[in-house]
């Protein structure tokens, strides 16, 4: 596979419209390798351009050294014509000149113009006005141009200078150009190689794996075979293609799990429809209990049939499992003392029973809540510790109880329930409050926890497990709803 270009899009691909990109991250990646390279190549080559060309007017001067001993010696000065020339081209000047104390002296010449086009002071020119020199000589000089350059005099002279053509150094720039140019090419080629190779191994790779993985995943997350293989891979990828896989897998299972709940919710809708028919008959029946005069009947008829209508209400308000509508709490003073005596009843707890039954409410505690989703909640914790408990039968009052303590603490009330049991096993523990998979028993399904969580939440309220005691505890917090000044106002004066 080329560089920029993706691998050929399968038929699950085409399907659900998955477009590959034509210019892809290997490419870019080449890309943006050569650019940065060449970037460096001229951060590099403008400076270097530069001591080039004050290098090349160095040598100049040091040839000049040279001459300016060869010229110096002549007797009186004089020095043949022709000879002069040949010192001159060696050196490639058109004059040289020297300053001792205050005499300047022109050692030898030959036809200059009026005026110079650029002065050149190798001792002290400086980075930024060289960089600009050298630009202006190869952009803007022409080949006939003169340049005066000045550097460091010998025997104790005060410096020299010459005066040489632009045309010889702007011919040697351009060639210094030229092989910074192949040369830059050769290296950025190189580099980009290797770097593009480096990082295609190292991260590109293995985005194409991460991507193409989570494109089939996408495609079909039910099948096993689609989620990601955890890397062994230490460094940040490796921990993203682990993640990746954990994520999957989790999601995978949660799939799993929601398609069972839809299809045992189908059920239980159907059940619930024949259920509430049942119940209904029983109803009926329990109407006619209560025109029977016997006094235990009086007693517990209007109980029965009051468990029956909330049996009714349920079923009418429950469209299928998982989907149960709860409707927003109609939040009114409880008391708790009352409240906690119809758990005992509803559960056929008696009060010298097998099992224990402690309370230890405080005088008077009431509960800003809904009557009826607080009694549920109870209900099924209280269920659960009478199903540990039922477990370690025969059962022993001393030994077997449950207790129901409540206490307020400011704005909220506390009740906490708990028991003598066994406790609960590590995989409850970890899965608390989860249907299907918190249950505290075997063959238990735990929704009994589930719902009363959801119960406790739409109070705004927070449910958990103690640790550190005897069995299990749970303890419930219900916050009272705040109170509007204004309207407490108004409602007292129109008491």
């Amino acid at each position: 596979m080329t560089p920029g270009t993706a691998a050929p899009a399968g038929p699950l691909a085409s399907a659900r419209g998955i477009v590959r990109p034509r210019f892809g991250l290997s490419g870019r990646l080449l890309v943006l390798t050569i650019l940065f390279v060449m970037l460096a190549e001229v951060l590099i080559y403008v400076p270097s351009i530069a001591n080039f060309r004050l290098s090349y007017l160095t040598d100049r001067l040091a040839a000049a050294h040279t001459a300016a001993l060869v010229l110096d010696a002549a007797p009186s000065g004089m020095v043949p014509e022709s000879l002069s020339r040949q010192i001159l081209d060696s050196i490639g000047a058109r004059a040289v000149a020297m300053k001792m104390g205050r005499e300047r002296r022109l050692l030898a010449t030959t036809d200059l113009p009026a005026a110079v086009s650029q002065d050149v002071d190798v001792r002290n020119d400086g980075a930024f006005d060289a960089i600009l020199d050298a630009f202006e000589t190869l952009a803007v000089l022409k080949d006939t141009d003169l340049i005066r350059a000045v550097g460091p005099a010998p025997m104790g002279g005060e410096f020299v200078e010459i005066v040489v053509e632009a045309g010889p150094l702007k011919q040697a720039m351009w060639r210094y150009s030229r092989n910074v140019l192949l040369l830059s090419l050769v290296i950025s080629g190189i580099t980009a190689a290797l770097v593009y190779l480096a990082l295609h191994v190292l991260f590109v790779r293995p985005l194409h794996r991460i991507t193409a993985n989570m494109t089939a995943f996408r495609a079909n997350p039910e099948n096993p075979a689609r989620i990601a293989r955890r890397s062994t891979r230490e460094d940040e990828l490796g921990i993203a293609e682990r993640e990746l896989a954990a994520m999957q897998t989790d999601l995978a299972s949660m799939l799993q799990e929601r398609y069972r709940l839809a299809a045992l919710g189908l059920a239980v809708s159907k059940i619930n429809h024949d259920l509430r028919n049942l119940l209904n008959s029983a109803q009926l029946i329990s109407d006619r209990l209560g025109s029977i005069a016997d006094p235990q009947v009086q007693r517990f008829a209007p109980k029965l049939m009051l468990a029956l209508e909330r049996a009714i209400a349920f079923c009418e308000t429950t469209l299928a499992y998982g989907r149960a509508q709860e409707p927003p709490p109609d939040r009114k003073p409880v008391a708790v003392d009352a409240l906690v005596e119809e758990v005992r009843e509803s559960l056929g707890l008696a009060t010298d029973g097998p099992i224990g039954w402690v309370t230890a409410i405080e005088r008077g505690l009431t509960l800003d809540a809904d009557y009826e989703q607080m009694l549920r909640v109870l209900v099924n914790l209280v269920r659960n510790s009478v199903q540990a408990l039922e477990g370690r039968a025969p059962n022993d009052p001393g030994r077997d109880q449950i207790r129901i303590s409540g206490r307020r603490e400011g704005t909220v009330a506390v009740l906490e329930v708990s028991d003598t049991g066994p406790g609960l096993t590590t995989r409850a523990r970890e899965h608390l409050f989860e249907a299907f998979r918190g249950s505290t028993r075997s063959g238990g399904t735990g929704l009994g926890l589930a719902i009363a969580a959801e119960l406790v939440r739409l109070h705004g309220g927070e449910i958990g497990l103690v640790e550190g005691t005897l069995g299990a505890t749970f303890r419930i917090a219900i916050p009272d709803r705040p109170v509007d000044l204004m309207d407490r106002r108004d409602q007292r004066a129109r008491a």
